[in-house]
Formats: C-alpha cells, sequence, structure tokens
C-alpha cells in the first residue's frame, strides 16, 4: 500500500496520527482543484465556492456540493455539517459560543489535548467561570471507569464537558456515548473532540448524542490539510458562531463558517476523495486490518520491552501507546532526544513523549505499515537502551 503514498521509503512512518499524509491521488485532485481555481479565480472564489454572487450555471455551491459527499461518511445530514481548518477552529467556534458567566465551570480531563486545555483556560478565565480537569483512572481497566470518573466530577454549576473521542498521546477510544448520555442526563451539553477518529474508527457523529462534535479529516480520512468538520445538533447552530468575525456573521450556521476571508478552499473540495478512496478499498477491511495491527504492535513491543499493555483491546482504534523500557528515560529532554536519534540514525519516525514518570511511545497503525515495521521499532529502541 506504500505506493500509493509520497512518504520516502527509506523511513519507517509510523505517525500517520499526527499531522496526516493524504495518498497522491487525492493531491492529485487538490492540484487539479488549484489549477481550475486559477484559470477563472473570482468565479470560483466569489461565485462557485460558497454561492456568496449568483452563479445560475450550479444550483449548489461547492462547500455544500463536497458537505453533501463527507456527510454520509460520518453518518450525519448535511444540513448539520461546515468545514474548518481543523479541530482547534471547532472547538474555538464552540467554547466561545457557549454562554459562561462568574460560578459557571467546563470540565475537561487531563488527556485532553494541549491546545485544547489552553484553549478552555483562556476562555473561562476571560469569562471569569471556573476550568475543572479531572484526572482520568490509569491504568484504565475498563471503559465503565472513565464514564464514572466524568460522572463524579459534575457539579449543578457545570455548563460544558469537553470529552476526546480518542485521546491524543493515550490513545485511548473512549465510550463518547456513554459519557454524553450520562452528562445529558444531569443537563450538561458536551462537546467531542474527534480530531483522530473519522478513518480509523467506525463513526456516526449523530448517533453519538453530543451537541457539538469537531473533527479532522486530514489526518485518518486522507484528506489534504488543513481540513476538519464541526457538527452540530439544530438547535445550537443558531448561536453558533466562527471564532473569526467575517462576511457571514451572524448570517446562519453555513454562512458563518462558508463566507469567511479568503484562503486556500482546495484540501476542503479534495476530501471527497479521501473518503472515496476509503470506500473503494473497503472501509471495513481497512479499519479491521488498521484495528489489528495496532493491537498486535502493543503485543509485541511490550513482550520485546519487558513492559506492560495495560489497555483493553476495546479501547484501541489505529494506534496504541505502549511504555518504553524504565532504562530509556523519564524527562520530556530525553523523549525529544530518542526521537531524534530514531529519526536521524535510525530512520523511524514515531511520537515519543514523557508522561507519569516514564517514557511512551504512541504508533500509528495504518494500511502501508505492517509487522515489519514494528519490530524494527522494537529492535532500535532495545539497542538504544542497552547501549545506554
Amino acid at each position: 500500500m506504500l505506493e500509493h503514498w509520497l512518504l520516502d521509503p527509506d523511513v519507517t512512518y509510523l505517525n500517520h496520527g499526527t499531522v496526516g499524509a493524504p495518498p497522491k491521488r487525492v493531491l492529485r485532485k487538490q492540484q487539479a482543484l488549484r489549477d481550475e481555481m486559477e484559470r477563472r479565480p473570482s468565479q470560483f472564489v466569489l461565485r462557485e465556492l460558497n454561492g456568496e454572487q449568483p452563479m445560475p450555471w450550479r444550483h449548489e455551491s461547492r462547500l455544500r456540493e463536497a458537505i453533501g459527499h463527507i456527510a454520509p461518511f460520518v453518518g450525519s445530514r448535511p444540513e448539520d455539517l461546515v468545514f474548518v481548518p481543523n479541530v482547534t477552529t471547532g472547538l474555538n467556534a464552540v467554547l466561545r459560543s457557549v454562554p459562561l458567566g462568574p460560578g459557571d465551570e467546563v470540565v475537561i480531563s487531563d488527556l485532553g489535548y494541549g491546545a485544547v486545555a489552553l484553549l478552555a483556560r483562556a476562555v473561562t478565565r476571560d469569562r471569569g467561570a471556573t476550568l475543572r480537569t479531572v484526572e482520568l483512572p490509569h491504568p484504565v481497566r475498563d471503559s465503565g471507569d472513565v464514564v464514572n470518573t466524568i460522572v463524579r466530577a459534575l457539579t449543578p454549576r457545570t455548563k460544558l464537558v469537553v470529552v476526546d473521542h480518542i485521546t491524543a498521546q493515550t490513545a485511548l477510544v473512549l465510550p463518547v456515548a456513554r459519557i454524553v448520555a450520562e452528562c445529558h442526563a444531569r443537563g450538561v451539553p458536551v462537546l467531542v473532540d474527534g480530531a483522530h477518529a473519522p478513518g480509523s474508527i467506525a463513526l456516526d457523529i449523530p448517533a453519538i448524542g453530543a451537541d457539538w462534535y469537531a473533527a479532522n479529516l486530514h489526518k485518518w480520512a486522507h484528506a489534504p490539510r488543513a481540513c476538519g468538520i464541526l457538527w452540530a445538533k439544530p438547535e445550537h447552530q443558531a448561536t453558533l458562531h466562527h471564532p473569526i468575525v467575517s462576511w457571514g456573521s451572524g448570517q446562519g450556521f453555513h454562512a458563518e463558517f462558508e463566507h469567511q476571508a479568503t484562503s486556500d478552499p482546495t484540501s476542503y473540495l479534495a476530501a471527497p476523495e479521501g473518503t472515496a478512496i476509503l470506500r473503494e478499498w473497503d472501509l471495513d477491511a481497512v479499519l479491521a486490518y488498521m484495528h489489528s495491527l495496532a493491537w498486535e504492535t502493543g503485543r509485541a513491543l511490550t513482550d520485546r520491552w519487558s513492559t506492560t499493555l495495560d489497555t483493553p483491546q476495546d479501547m484501541i482504534g489505529a494506534m496504541v501507546t505502549v511504555p518504553l523500557p524504565e532504562k530509556a528515560g523519564t524527562t520530556a529532554d530525553e523523549a525529544t532526544r530518542l526521537r531524534l536519534a530514531l529519526l536521524v540514525e535510525d530512520r523511524i519516525e514515531v511520537q515519543l513523549h514523557a508522561w507519569r514518570g516514564r517514557l511512551w511511545t504512541r504508533v500509528s497503525a495504518q494500511v502501508y505499515n505492517d509487522r515489519s515495521d514494528i519490530m524494527r521499532l522494537a529492535d532500535a529502541v532495545q539497542r538504544r537502551v542497552r547501549r545506554a
């Protein structure tokens, strides 16, 4: 499968989840769109892109047409979905649109993405509200422990819960539908950060029941960077505003997010090519392969390094995070040095971080990876630990 990507064949790439990697075919589609746009720039951008000006030759804007292809992939109606550059933009939109005041609380978890924690801290500080960070259990023996921990953190002052569908560093698939149901039973709305979900696990956004759901398509759904989506329940759409005020401000959900300042829209318009590829490759088979390889990776690495994989199999998607040998180090600086050495000397690109007093690696299991890639990483780390 590696032949479908531009990835350097001399580097073992185990880090797909960080910034994605669009297949060659998607990049060709994006370039064709750029070429088309440059032949008639004003027509493409001002008329056809979002219908800002009359376009009698088209009955639907290019953005709405592209959303129409993406919506079934995530189980959504097109009218409940808009494009955003990335999850961070989508979460900014929601957090800055939710009414908060002194005494109100926003609940996040300690496994949340760092930029999201910074965002939540900034919004609550500016509104005089309180940010509560819940420490989730580790190791997780049962997904119900996660649900119970979040529920216990709720108070009558909780106005919003922000939860990951798949956690960034620990790569845990959280039981978001159960979390949402418990929060709603207590009158608390939920925003889900689904950065890693589309294309890595089966996804039906409305079935989760959340109030808002933001996700990236440029990670596992094979869209070009930068490309994400924001989904909102119909009852929240009128009060949802783009964090950048532009021409669509106050004109409704679609206009808020589609009548924006000039940018390159081709990542959005090429996104349907990525989902088309996944359908052609048989999405169910792709998801099954990646999950199987991720699970095998966890067992193989911990066996080689004499560490332990404590994650239940049903909480693993297309990524797995495992502990390195204790002798590998404990600090962020040691993680940075080891990650760089693996790339420069061993030609292996993989995510590595320090957490809870030791080093961990998060391995992405894309369809272009196989067991030999995993064993290269296992051997390289083991050699370095012995040398140290």
